[in-house]
């Protein structure tokens, strides 16, 4: 038995309204459900922004197999290049749009007066590892390749995503150092979901608790990888824990709560950045569930945490 770290009182209720009782189980049979269900939950980028001062363009380009989409949303009046994040959606490798973190995204925009590019990537099971790794990865290059259109400091990029978005943000990352790729001043690690094993005391704490649990996470890595899930022969680029060199990466920062499957791996990673000399900000946040700062963006918790963020962003881009 493995006695869970307790969601902080103040956002049970909330808990409670999110985790729907009768939500069906990820399966290959449910996932398009799911998909369409999410889909509609998120409205086009452009009507997220509304008459905000911002800039949105929806593009596509070249693909390792076919043609991929991104939303780009610029600071209105731009004079010159500033720095860019370059986002990942999450979903837990099966599900997710990048119109769900629109609202995160020009939250920063705005604070920072970036340009963010959201990509589209294919998604488990029909398209397993390493496709989503590969899709996500080529759109970091479009996006370096093309800086000077975007308005974009090529010397100034931070890779960002959460949960399964965090964990191809930190596979990005090492793809990135490993193919010589675009230069990146940090990777922004919401929650990322890194560790395929499941083997840490968290990933047992929650086996059908919180908004993302053990039963559901064991479902997205059996989604990317099939049987090889859990097994010896199993990619960084598909689970980033499985490294065994961190070193030369960009400095990162790594946020999950104390009270969902993720904190062991993610924290973990954080230690094994930091033994190899590497830059690493960790944050753990008591008694907060699984993307608790989307779900309940008005906890005093989340509050202090977007703070938290902003303060990384602004040493690593230089903007402070």
């Amino acid at each position: 038995m493995h006695t869970p770290v307790p969601f902080d009182p103040e956002i049970e209720p909330a808990l409670a309204r999110i985790v729907q009782p009768d939500a069906p189980p990820f399966t290959p049979e449910t996932i398009p459900g799911m998909r369409q269900a999410m889909a509609a939950m998120f409205p086009p980028a452009a009507e997220v922004v509304g008459d905000a001062p911002v800039d949105v363009v929806e593009r596509t380009f070249p693909g390792p197999d076919g043609e991929l989409e991104v939303t780009i949303l610029s600071p209105r009046g731009l004079d010159g290049p500033v720095p860019g994040l370059y986002n990942i959606h999450g979903g837990g490798m099966m599900v997710g749009h990048r119109n769900m973190d629109t609202g995160r995204l020009l939250a920063l925009v705005l604070e920072h007066n970036v340009v963010a590019v959201n990509v589209e990537y294919r998604l488990a099971p029909e398209h397993p590892h390493p496709a989503p790794v590969e899709d996500c990865y080529a759109g970091l290059v479009w996006m370096a390749a093309n800086a000077a259109e975007l308005g974009v400091d090529p010397d100034r990029i931070v890779v960002m995503g959460g949960s399964a978005g965090g964990g191809l943000a930190a596979a990005v990352a090492l793809m990135a150092r490993d193919r010589g790729g675009p230069k990146l001043v940090g990777q922004l690690l919401l929650c990322p979901m890194i560790d395929d094993t499941n083997t840490t005391v968290s990933s047992h704490q929650y086996p059908d608790t919180g908004t993302w649990t053990r039963t559901t996470n064991l479902a997205g890595w059996r989604s990317l990888l099939g049987d090889a899930a859990g097994g010896e022969d199993v990619s960084p680029y598909a689970a980033p824990a499985r490294a065994q060199d961190l070193s030369g990466l960009p400095p990162a920062f790594i946020e999950v709560g104390s009270a969902e499957p993720f904190r062991d791996e993610d924290t973990r990673y954080a230690l094994r950045i930091w033994a190899t000399g590497g830059q690493a900000e960790l944050h753990v946040w008591g008694g907060a569930f699984h993307g608790f700062d989307m779900y309940v963006p008005e906890w005093h918790v989340s509050r202090a945490a977007l703070a938290t963020r902003d303060s990384w962003l602004r040493r690593v881009l230089g903007t402070r």
